[in-house]
């Protein structure tokens, strides 16, 4: 990449009011677009050195109301939680210090419904019993080795941890290891929103996409997703792109329903052997491999999604992700 490149900012003023906004609505839910429409600065600014003007205030940037779990909730109520609020991650801490104690994602569920390891509880443990199963305590599948950050730590280091550590949120703890805000990669992104770029999606986009066709089950797009540790996958009908599917979108459509009758009354692989392409949105978004980032992540936030296929003439040449803007920054 050329180093000259840099990102332009929007008016600093425009910036420092979004880096000050600390109410944040929800937590994981995909967050209300920020508006990108503004004067732009004449010339470039580099992007990094605007936000290491604000040393500390990772907490100002997190979402505060954060719902948690106990380790003793159930499995089920989980995936209520995820539907009904539409979050992707729940970190779960002791009920009486507030301590962290590990964090479920919709990964971690769409593996225990049927996608990998977490699984064989439903199996071994329970014989295939998948009701007495999802009753089962979150602490059997949570992920209990949590990256998370201190509510003083800084943005860059919030940004490399979530790199490093390849996920999608850091719950921010104090000093005593207590849950106060949840910081994630969409969070990350918005203080980007009205920057405009020299730099192309191409140019850090995933050019390898993995997909999968409408007509595939639900369960064997779920098994590609937790075997590669992918949180999405484009969705193609005839090599044409015909939707993105999610891990959530997963969760959510067992958590609703006549897929929930299903998931309770233990006939889950009935509900995973419908084709993914009755659960991919019908509104298609996407872009081309020669539009502006900062275009590409107005984009993402308008329509609160966390990434973005590129297409020419309808096929799949790559895809754009929340994580994919971080490692810009990082470059």
């Amino acid at each position: 990449m050329n180093k000259n490149k840099t990102f332009a900012s929007a008016e600093k003023t425009k910036v420092q009011a979004r880096l000050n906004k600390v109410d944040r609505g929800v937590q994981r839910k995909d967050p209300r677009m920020i508006s990108s429409t503004g004067t732009m600065d004449i010339g470039p600014v580099d992007f990094k050195s605007r936000i290491s003007e604000h040393e500390g205030q990772i907490l100002a940037m997190a979402t505060k109301d954060v719902v948690t779990l106990p380790p003793t909730a159930t499995i089920m109520e989980a995936i209520k939680i995820m539907t009904e609020k539409r979050f992707r991650r729940i970190p779960v801490t002791d009920p009486g210090t507030g301590r962290i104690e590990g964090i479920v994602t919709s990964v971690d569920i769409v593996d225990f419904l049927g996608g990998g390891k977490r699984n064989l509880l439903v199996e071994n443990r329970y014989k295939g019993n998948l009701l007495a199963a999802i009753n089962d305590e979150v602490k059997k599948i949570m992920e209990t080795d949590v990256a998370c950050i201190h509510e003083h730590s800084n943005f860059d280091k919030a940004v490399s941890m979530m790199l490093d550590r390849k996920t999608g949120g850091l719950p921010v703890v104090d000093d005593e290891m207590r849950v106060v805000a949840i910081f994630t990669e969409r969070n990350a992104v918005e203080v980007m929103s009205g920057l405009v770029t020299n730099i192309s999606v191409q140019e850090y986009m995933s050019k390898n996409v993995t997909m999968v066709s409408t007509d595939t089950p639900i369960g064997h797009a779920a098994k590609t997703m937790v075997e590669n540790e992918f949180r999405r996958l484009p969705v193609v009908k005839d090599g044409i792109f015909a939707g993105m599917v999610t891990a959530s979108d997963i969760v959510h459509f067992l958590g609703r329903g006549d897929a929930f009758h299903k998931l309770v009354t233990g006939n889950i692989h009935e509900a995973l052997d419908q084709p993914v392409g009755s659960i991919v949105s019908k509104e298609l978004i996407w872009t081309g491999p020669e539009t502006d980032m900062g275009k590409a992540l107005e984009i993402m936030l308008g329509k609160r999604i966390g990434s973005l296929p590129i297409l020419e003439k309808g096929l799949i040449h790559g895809i754009i992700t929340e994580r994919d803007f971080l490692r810009a920054l990082k470059a």
